[in-house]
């Protein structure tokens, strides 16, 4: 997933981001028991550098650090936060930023264009490393700071990359610079809301460019909050309130982010009032926390995709016909009412409902059940005996899990098994070696409000989440041209061409809809969880 290639993680977060929802086990401190702060359930964070936070977790925590350009209304459409205007050419190839005047970051450095373009290229950079690196890749010069491997023997014997900056990046002056893209994208200015795209102070950097030391584990940023000591790692992330803070004013004085490595904890905890948010009421628990919890269950939407990956990289799972009856073999509509008690919706389509340009039930009899079709197409095209789906298991999917392998058994009269890793990044870096891992759990969150956000980062070629190595070149095009398309409207026929190439293929099989389900304490009011899976901790407040 580090690197080039289509390897690399991204978000989707949406800038997943990328889902290892799950948590457990946090810890207490004092500061908790002050009147005016809170505290908000989590799993342990992959990152806290903005361009190498690509999963929701740590883009929780960077909300309250951080505050993004751009931002979104009720309708998905951007508004200006840190940024004063941004406007841009005819051809949506040059956007002009101009920042909001004031802002400073919590060690007391002013925000200025510098701040914005040091963060871009570091994430840029190909040899940095970065997960979210591919969302800069539709400026002018990513190419070029790109690694190229010729001839196949790894990143280690890569050469340097031919730039180490974006040509696509000028400074106009302290509080504006623009930003040149290899081709014109009407939505650019939703990408720039996405976590990836915040300024790092130059105390973040070495004189060489390097991040430096210790600046992951006590980030500074340019938010309403600012990291209390430093990130105790498996415990918890204390922020604090920034003193004289230019933008929207928190109502909070402090949020501890508590880490755990388990739901079922962390709900035990929600219960008992030892834990102020929970973003994700277990499996388990969701047939007893009305009860629990009563009023203070709530839903609301979100823009998560759950599917499952094939591994296309294993010859098993190359003839698309073994996909689609695998496809057909699962029974969505059952899992999501006996499983998840119709908190979720069985997805029948490879864009969310949230964004425009979704259609309904797009993917057709694929995904439809009918275990007597899934059978003889699955016996002509000789599918595996054996099947495996892995998962991370710290994020409360072994109920699902075993339901679905349990059809698999019924409809296919094959052998299926869940295989649990610690977490998601160890099953990411299994795929990454091209481990057999089977089928491959996978969930998504958008990390900005457009449908390309569900195609790109996904399934192109080089996409910087399409970990099971799909590769289609008339896909890639029109996921091309609708970017390049004059207006975000006239994109979507584009993009959902591109989703048609989707269902003939099938390099993954869609599962569920979700919303969020989450649950708080006593203490708490006015909580509210936006389409990002987020906690709006611009709202939440202590109850009188």
């Amino acid at each position: 997933m580090r690197g080039n290639g289509p390897w690399k993680m991204a978000a989707g977060v949406a800038a997943i981001a990328l889902l290892a929802a799950g948590c457990s086990s946090g810890s207490s401190d004092d500061d908790e028991t002050l009147s005016n702060t809170i505290s908000i359930g989590i799993v342990e964070p992959e990152s806290l550098v903005p361009t190498n936070t690509t999963e929701s977790n740590g883009s929780q925590v960077l909300s309250s650090l951080f505050y993004p350009l751009v931002r979104f209304d009720e309708k998905s459409n951007p508004y200006v936060v840190a940024a004063e205007s941004i406007t841009h050419d005819k051809a949506n190839k040059v956007w002009t930023i101009k920042l909001r005047p004031g802002f400073t970051f919590s060690n007391g450095e002013p925000v200025i264009a510098d701040n914005y373009i040091d963060a871009w290229n570091y994430g840029a950079y190909g040899p940095n490393g970065q997960l979210a690196s591919y969302f800069f890749s539709r400026i002018n010069g990513y190419a070029q700071m790109q690694s190229v491997d010729p001839d196949g023997s790894g990143p280690e014997k890569a050469p340097e990359p031919k730039a180490k900056k974006l040509t696509g990046l000028k400074k106009v002056n302290n509080t504006t610079f623009t930003v040149t893209l290899s081709a014109g994208f009407a939505g650019w200015e939703s990408v720039m809301g996405y976590d990836a795209f915040y300024p790092l102070p130059k105390a973040a950097f070495t004189p060489d460019g390097a991040l430096a030391e210790g600046f992951g584990d006590a980030p500074i940023g340019n938010g309403p909050f600012k990291i209390k000591g430093k990130w105790q790692h498996d415990s918890q992330i204390q922020v604090e309130k920034v003193v004289d803070f230019k933008g929207t004013i928190p109502k909070v004085d402090g949020i501890t982010w508590k880490i755990y490595q388990d739901l079922g904890a962390q709900y035990a905890d929600l219960v008992a009032g030892n834990l102020d948010v929970e973003t994700k009421i277990p499996i388990e628990s969701l047939a007893s926390a009305s009860g629990d919890l009563g009023d203070r269950l709530q839903k609301s939407p979100s823009s998560s995709f759950t599917f499952v990956g094939f591994p296309i990289y294993e010859k098993e799972f190359q003839n698309k016909d073994v996909r689609i009856a695998l496809s057909m073999a699962i029974d969505r509509q059952e899992m999501a009412e006996q499983i998840f008690l119709g908190s979720e919706t069985p997805a029948t389509s490879f864009v969310s409902p949230v964004v425009a340009g979704y259609r309904a039930n797009t993917c057709g009899e694929n995904c439809v059940y009918n275990p007597t079709k899934a059978k003889q197409l699955y016996t002509q095209a000789g599918g595996p005996s054996d099947i495996k789906i892995s998962y991370n298991q710290d994020g409360g999917h072994k109920a699902w899990v075993d339901a679905m392998c349990n059809q698999i058994k019924s409809s296919l009269g094959v052998n299926c098994t869940g295989v649990a890793e610690p977490k998601f990044a160890d099953l990411l870096k299994k795929v990454e070696k091209k481990e057999q891992v089977g089928l491959i759990r996978l969930g998504w969150l958008m990390d900005y409000p457009l449908m390309e956000n569900y195609l790109g980062p996904l399934y192109t070629t080089d996409g910087s989440s399409n970990y099971y190595g799909y590769s289609n070149p008339a896909f890639d095009s029109l996921v091309r041209e609708g970017s390049e398309a004059p207006t975000v409207a006239a994109a979507q026929k584009d993009w959902q061409d591109a989703e048609d190439i989707l269902v003939q293929d099938m390099p993954v099989l869609p599962l569920r809809f979700g919303q969020n389900v989450f649950g708080h304490s006593e203490k708490v009011a006015n909580v509210s969880m936006d389409l990002f899976q987020k906690v709006d901790i611009y709202k939440i407040e202590v109850a009188d």
